[in-house]
């Protein structure tokens, strides 16, 4: 990276609003290069009979899931995006329009990788055996779930918005946690009930109440401290007495999974994750004031899609290149260690070329999609957030099966909703 492909540090520090939280900006941007480097350190492949096994090293330690409590931190995506986008949303925003902006930026990027995925796809489909072409199918679209979920959470950045006490904020996150409570008792009980799980995706809204409690200063750094002290101990309480399980991210062989659908203890850790975040706020704002600590940050968060996006296909693509060559990375083969050095490399150089490469994707504007506004409340704007809705919850559901099956029908629905809510905003 050189002043000439990107800003010096004194010219961003010339750009940026004397008020900007900058902590806000380095959460998002950690937030995601700790995606990357989690899913890099803890991916496991190797085609075993002709099937292409793709695997996690959480299955292999206690110590590594353990670590998942502090790794697993998209709650921190939602809480920071929450806490940018709030204070723009006004009584009297036009909610598709001001939805549709945020989608515009959030999807651009995703019809570039879709069309990466859908030509690499049929390029593969005849080369691969059928037991290896299946789960790279199904895997290539699993990141987007993210995407999805954050979708509907912006959409309900009218009610967030909304919390303007402490008390409200005490009141939503509590019932919020409650109602998630409530679905594990009866779900977790009863398996014939094991579909209301996915009631539980409003998990997901707890990071943006804190995100809009930040924004508002309804919590001191002190009183954030003891929260997220306060939940620690209750989530190790609830993992110790059962029946929830240690690892945050969900692996096989677990029987009741924390992240899909979420879970009690998920709810759990959010509300510590964001609390913990807002006790440290002020000294991340100290550090963000350095020069080129802040440089970074800003370059990095005008590619944070990218670099969340891209480092999938270069992570899968690395894998098998390795597997095919007969130097598999999984545990207790020979040279895990070496392999292990070798892929972090390998990624390091590769995410950073990705992120060279594509980033303009991102931030240019792509024609028929770009340029869309609603202006004002209405018909149209209810309409258009209606189907930014819609294709929130097609790309969530599309993750379960990939590109391929099922998932197929979904993308198809989502992006007929995102086509369909552009054509409504008429320039």
């Amino acid at each position: 990276m050189t002043t000439r492909v990107f800003p010096s540090a004194a010219e961003i520090a010339q750009r940026t609003p004397a008020d900007r939280d900058r902590a806000i900006d380095v959460i998002r941007i950690v937030s995601l290069i700790g995606v990357v480097a989690g899913h890099t350190v803890m991916a496991t492949s190797i085609i075993d009979n002709g099937v292409f096994r793709w695997g996690n090293l959480l299955t292999t330690s206690v110590i590594f899931q353990a670590l998942t409590w502090v790794f697993q931190i998209m709650p921190l995506f939602f809480f920071a995006g929450v806490a940018a986008s709030a204070g723009s949303y006004r009584n009297g925003t036009s909610w598709g329009g001001w939805l549709l902006k945020r989608c515009t930026r959030l999807y651009r990027p995703v019809f570039y990788y879709l069309a990466f995925w859908a030509a690499a796809l049929l390029v593969l489909k005849p080369l691969l055996p059928i037991h290896v072409y299946e789960p790279i199918a199904g895997i290539s679209t699993q990141l987007l779930w993210f995407l999805g979920a954050y979708v509907l959470v912006l959409a309900a950045v009218p009610l967030l918005v909304r919390i303007t006490t402490l008390g409200r904020l005490v009141t939503a996150v509590a019932g919020t946690y409650a109602l998630v409570a409530v679905v594990d008792a009866i779900r977790i009980n009863d398996h014939s009930w094991s579909a209301l799980g996915y009631a539980n995706f409003v998990v997901w809204l707890i990071p943006g109440m804190l995100g809009v409690a930040y924004r508002r200063g309804l919590l001191t750094a002190a009183a954030a401290l003891r929260v997220g002290l306060a939940m620690l101990a209750v989530n190790v309480a609830m993992v110790w007495a059962g029946p929830y399980e240690l690892s945050l991210v969900g692996i096989e062989t677990q029987h009741i999974k924390n992240m899909t659908p979420p879970s009690l203890l998920l709810a759990g850790h959010a509300i510590m994750m964001c609390a913990f975040a807002i006790a440290a706020a002020p000294a991340i704002s100290r550090w963000a004031a350095r020069p080129q600590v802040w440089r970074l940050a800003v370059i990095g968060n005008t590619g944070a899609m990218t670099l969340y996006l891209w480092h999938m296909p270069a992570l899968l693509g690395m894998h098998l290149a390795f597997d095919l060559a007969g130097l598999p990375r999984y545990p207790g083969q020979p040279h895990f260690l070496v392999l292990s050095v070798y892929q972090l490399t390998i990624m390091a150089a590769l995410v950073a070329a990705l992120f060279l490469l594509l980033r303009p994707l991102e931030n240019n504007p792509l024609a028929l999609w770009d340029g869309g506004r609603v202006s004002a409340p209405g018909w149209r704007s209810t309409a258009v957030g209606t189907l930014l809705v819609v294709a929130g919850a097609a790309t969530l559901a599309s993750v379960g099966w990939g590109l391929k099956d099922t998932g197929l029908q979904c993308v198809s629905v989502m992006l007929v909703a995102l086509m369909g809510a552009r054509v409504l905003a008429r320039d």
